[in-house]
């Protein structure tokens, strides 16, 4: 049996899917996965042991997307199950002309007139349990709840006890935090950790601007990563923490699939959603605030409070709650 999934686009919500992913491999212990998404999600889930096939989706990247989708699906031929986690009408086209049948996605206006099983899934719920929800639609002998994130990229090692600090989150600039408090919850613990700040390509300039306070600190004993790691280093270098201080964001949830402690800071973004699934070390730091959740990539109101009114020794006592 062969299973076409289609991951999300986004780091994070790739790793909220694998609890769904391993629905699929428990009801079809036989079957062989053919993965499709964006190179990072790709690179994180492309290790899974039943993962058969994998491809980067380039349909958008020149010429008519329609036409490349439909050239795609053909490529990538009918499957005996297709599920797709993205709410995109090209996702619901290209489980539809690969000729598969017994397909699924989210109840959308295009998801219904394409696929087969459409539910709805409410964002009440965790994302991971939206989508174990979604999967269960294909499980014919057991319904099946959302268990743990789960990748497959061996951990790495630190030599000693090692903190991370990642201050970035790829959808905006409304999920992050400072890099002066990130740097003075650095300063607060660097005689008991060694500090490790992680960041994308993007989030360089940000990561630079945590060791500068760092030095201005006289703080020692850091390692800057920020653009520096392939998804999967990463991924290992975050299995290997034994602290983690992120904002919601990919490697947040890539800690939660390695079930390291984590002090997570949320604004604009529903923590009910999108918190860390089933790590119980983890601590949620955040306001209430009349504004928020507004779920934007930027501050629709310019005052940016839900996280500039978040200080530093808010963070630090999350820290010290997990450690001690």
């Amino acid at each position: 049996m062969n299973i076409l999934i289609i991951l999300p686009n986004w780091l994070g919500d790739a790793v909220m899917a694998t609890p769904a992913i391993e629905i699929l491999c428990e009801e079809y212990p036989q079957a062989s996965l053919t993965l499709v998404g964006s190179y990072v999600s790709i690179e994180a889930l492309k290790h899974h042991p039943r993962c058969d096939r994998y491809y980067v989706d380039e349909t958008k990247k020149e010429g008519n997307r329609f036409v490349n989708t439909y050239k795609f699906a053909k490529k990538l031929g009918r499957h005996d199950l297709a599920i797709t986690f993205r709410d995109q009408i090209h996702s619901s086209l290209l489980l539809y002309l690969s000729g598969t049948v017994v397909t699924a996605a989210r109840r959308s206006w295009h998801s219904i007139f394409m696929l087969q099983s459409t539910p709805t899934l409410p964002n009440t719920r965790h994302l991971s349990e939206q989508y174990a929800r979604l999967t269960n639609t294909l499980c014919y002998k057991h319904k099946r709840k959302a268990g743990p994130l789960r990748l497959y990229i061996e951990p790495g090692k630190f030599e000693r006890p090692t903190l991370g600090i990642n201050p970035g989150a790829t959808y905006g600039s409304a999920k992050r935090w400072y890099p002066e408090k990130f740097a003075a919850v650095a300063a607060a613990f660097a005689d008991r950790y060694n500090i490790v700040i992680f960041g994308g390509p993007t989030e360089i300039e940000m990561a630079e601007a945590i060791t500068k306070e760092l030095d201005r600190l006289k703080v020692t004993g850091y390692e800057n990563l920020a653009g520096k790691t392939t998804i999967e280093t990463l991924c290992s270098s975050i299995g290997a923490l034994d602290v983690f201080v992120t904002n919601d964001s990919g490697p947040m949830h890539v800690a939660a699939a390695y079930q390291i402690p984590t002090v997570a800071i949320f604004g604009p973004t529903r923590h009910k959603e999108t918190c860390q699934w089933s790590n119980e070390k983890s601590v949620i730091v955040r306001h209430d605030m009349e504004c928020a959740p507004c779920m934007k990539r930027e501050c629709p109101l310019g005052h940016h409070e839900c996280m500039k009114n978040i200080g530093a020794q808010e963070v630090i006592e999350a820290v010290e709650s997990l450690i001690r």
